[in-house]
């Protein structure tokens, strides 16, 4: 579903991603952790279009998409949440999933749509007239994930979904990552918590100085030595 040749992205004179070559099937999900800095979310943000990439080249279906603009993309089924969540604090959490349904015009699919992340998040209904910015940030995270759900996206690019949240937050937010992907979403999954983010994978990349150095099965990549000792706290 997704190639990616040799993308590159620079903040002025500093590379941040460094000519990175990987792949995600249909139906797959994809690990990709590393370090603080390592250049994860330069990457996501890079294939969302709201960072302009340096150089390299990006398939999404075999169509090249890394000059398309990020509306284009999301038309097309590609939805980002982002780092930070980035919800509307003054609109409502209908209003902000709603927003997510913004390029479609089929009314009734929408209204199903909504019941059915609302299913997802059952906090979120609860609190459907409260105002985002007086959410938890795990209900901000969920929000932020509902609202690129209701674009109807084919491909989910997911960054930091569990950070700064709690740990019984972190369960509820991955159980749904999970039920999403037991429905056929395709996840590009980037993750602080790479043990979690490793057993929910069927595949990862590990990156570091803006470099992919070590890729495989998820499985193996959690019982690799290396990889243990340096991104599992072991």
């Amino acid at each position: 579903m997704l190639e990616v040749n040799g993308l590159r992205v620079t903040y002025g004179g500093i590379q941040a991603v460094r000519g990175i070559t990987f792949h995600v099937n249909e139906g797959e999900m994809v690990a990709l952790i590393g370090a603080n800095g390592a250049g994860k979310s330069s990457t996501l943000r890079a294939l969302a279009r709201l960072l302009d990439p340096a150089g390299g080249n990006v398939r999404y279906r075999g169509q090249e998409i890394q000059r398309l603009p990020p509306h284009r993309l999301v038309e097309q089924g590609i939805a980002l949440v982002p780092e930070g969540r980035g919800v509307f604090p003054r609109m409502s959490c209908v209003e902000n999933l709603r927003m997510g349904a913004y390029s479609r015009n089929d009314l009734n699919e929408i209204e199903r749509d909504l019941e059915h992340v609302l299913g997802h998040f059952p906090r979120l209904k609860e609190r459907a007239q409260q105002l985002a910015g007086t959410l938890s940030g795990g209900e901000q995270q969920m929000l932020a994930i509902g609202r690129a759900l209701m674009s109807r996206p084919k491909l989910l690019l997911l960054d930091e979904p569990s950070m700064g949240l709690a740990p019984i937050m972190v369960q509820k937010i991955f159980q749904v990552i999970c039920a999403v992907a037991a429905e056929g979403m395709t996840i590009l999954l980037v993750e602080q918590n790479a043990k979690l983010a490793l057993e929910v994978s069927q595949r990862g990349y590990v990156m570091e100085s803006g470099e992919i150095t070590v890729t495989d099965e998820a499985s193996k990549l959690l019982a690799d030595p290396k990889v243990r000792a340096a991104y599992l706290g072991e």
